[in-house]
């Protein structure tokens, strides 16, 4: 039978989680019931969501139980199956565990079959080729309806999603002005093809400095988050401006502490759309968005953004450096 490697969650984190809060344990290796395929993890993501599932409050899915395995969207190859639909050797995409072999059923959230194209890395599929990728244009077009021409503002820009989003906002024919928090990050946004790059961290005053860049007002704010960044936005919104809420990074190290919007009185003023999301509720649009996002990297108009560590032990410190602000791009563990 032999055994698996997994990360355990061994304390609840006390704001940016440490390494003590896990651990890597051993448990014996699962066997696919009927239905159900044994799964190799190849790729693992490292999300800012996942942060929220290791607090002991309700979320959009149940709490990591201390002792269990870190849950988050894993890429792995079929080593054994009891299903016809997905045969030894099928790529698959899913919500599962940080264990280096998984069991799941055709029921888990967000399975897919991946087929990479011939020259693009594997673990792209987890980037802006997957889940990453599809979030961002969910947001970006299914929730925040842009068009082209519009103005385009994106928090946490040179992350996963927003240096995604602000990518596929240009090829659309978006003026796109990104939100950092350094001078190296404004950098890498820039030479993406962002239209502007504020760095919050050295700007007194953010809205101030967003107005002189979009005289015309903001269209669509991508909001990765939350706090006295859409504060400072909502203000600025044109009439029937949309807000498309993907997370709340700047509040997920410490949501017992969560700061007080004062401006929403302008969702009324402007008639301003505000709606979260998770990707999976538009099942309809997502074979249209992989074309369009394959593509985009296929024309050079989407350029993935990637932070890769190697080894599953890695899975901790990736996330930890990435709940720190440490990281660019999307953060990636190669198993």
């Amino acid at each position: 039978m032999g055994t698996i490697r997994q990360i355990i969650l061994v304390n609840r984190p006390q704001g940016v989680p440490q390494p003590s809060d896990f651990a890597l344990a051993e448990a014996p290796m699962p066997e696919p019931g009927e239905g159900e395929i044994l799964v190799r993890m190849r790729v693992g993501s490292v999300d800012p969501a996942i942060r929220g599932f290791l607090d002991d409050r309700p979320s959009y899915l149940p709490p990591v139980a201390l002792g269990a395995p870190i849950a988050g969207m894993s890429l792995g190859e079929v080593v054994a199956s009891n299903n016809p639909a997905y045969p030894v050797g099928t790529l698959v995409r899913t919500f599962a565990t940080w264990s280096d072999h998984y069991v799941i059923g055709p029921d888990a959230l967000g399975l897919e079959v991946v087929k990479p194209q011939p020259g693009t890395e594997l673990y792209h599929y987890m980037g802006a080729l997957g889940p990453v990728g599809l979030t961002a244009w969910v947001g970006l077009f299914a929730v925040g309806e842009a068009k082209p021409g519009e103005t385009v503002v994106i928090s946490a820009a040179a992350g996963a999603t927003g240096s995604t989003v602000g990518q596929i906002a240009k090829a659309r024919g978006c003026k796109v002005i990104g939100l950092v928090g350094s001078p190296e990050k404004a950098q890498v946004i820039r030479e993406l093809g962002f239209d502007a790059a504020i760095d919050y961290r050295a700007t007194p005053d953010i809205a101030a400095e967003i107005a002189r860049v979009a005289p015309e007002g903001v269209d669509v704010y991508f909001d990765n988050v939350g706090g006295e960044t859409l504060e400072a936005i909502l203000p600025l919104m044109r009439l029937h401006g949309r807000v498309p809420v993907c997370g709340m990074v700047g509040q997920y190290n410490d949501a017992d502490h969560p700061h007080g919007v004062t401006t929403l009185w302008q969702l009324v003023v402007n008639r301003i759309k505000m709606q979260g999301f998770i990707t999976y509720d538009y099942p309809g649009v997502l074979n249209q968005a992989q074309q369009e996002l394959d593509g985009w990297v296929a024309e050079g108009k989407l350029k993935p953004l990637a932070n890769v560590r190697d080894g599953f032990e890695k899975l901790p410190e990736a996330f930890i450096d990435l709940m720190s602000g440490r990281t660019i791009g999307k953060t990636i563990v190669r198993i």
